[in-house]
């Protein structure tokens, strides 16, 4: 790793939320490759903390709906993935769906003023091009609350050349919107801040 690399990645320790009522980011894992966050969080002891966030500084099998793959080059985006023993049934997945999105999209509204869009059921588009996605899975317990893993990946430093030729009309990233570099760190702890205080808001969590 050279050191403009590692002065550009992110920190657990500086991600993670205050102690107090938080639940999402209470802790936070950083790994710098892994095959898809959603496996890997699953992978993690089943006493885990509800609130469990990790990230991957490189995703090489990530998913999307219906199969997609995700594509995440190194260092570029957000990859990662929540998991959260929410109280709701299981077929209920959906609503954490439009919950996660809705999330992104305001966050990526309130810190850099641009308009994205939700496509449903689990898309954010700007100027009519994909730059974040959800995938929520849900695992059934025998005798204890069902695990929902909330996975998140947005395109923040990518140029138009970092996308395959086949998604470059399509994907966007925030630093093409914004003809300018993100900061990853300071936009992963406000999207953090958000998904925690809005699922709280939201699924009437007794923290």
């Amino acid at each position: 790793m050279s050191p403009a690399e590692a002065l550009d990645g992110l920190i657990a320790d500086a991600l993670q939320a205050e102690p107090g009522n938080a639940v999402i980011g209470r802790e936070v894992i950083v790994l710098q490759r892994t095959g898809s966050t959603n496996d890997a969080i699953l992978e993690m002891p089943r006493d885990s903390k509800d609130g469990l966030v990790l990230f991957a500084e490189q995703q090489t099998a990530g998913r999307g709906q219906r199969g997609n793959r995700w594509e995440s080059p190194a260092r570029k985006g957000l990859c990662f993935s929540i998991l959260l023993r929410p109280k709701i049934d299981i077929h209920e997945s959906m609503g954490l769906t439009a919950w996660a999105a809705e999330a992104v999209a305001d966050t990526i509204r309130e810190e850099f003023s641009l308009e994205p869009t939700i496509k449903l059921p689990n898309d954010i588009h700007i100027d009519r091009r994909k730059v974040a996605g959800v995938l929520v899975e849900m695992r059934a317990q025998d005798k204890a609350q069902h695990l929902a893993i909330i996975g998140i990946g947005i395109n923040v430093n990518q140029s138009r050349e970092d996308f395959p030729k086949e998604l470059q009309d399509r994907a966007i990233s925030l630093a093409m919107a914004l003809d300018r570099q993100v900061d990853r760190q300071t936009f992963a702890v406000a999207l953090l801040r958000n998904l925690d205080r809005t699922y709280r808001a939201q699924f009437a969590w007794d923290s």
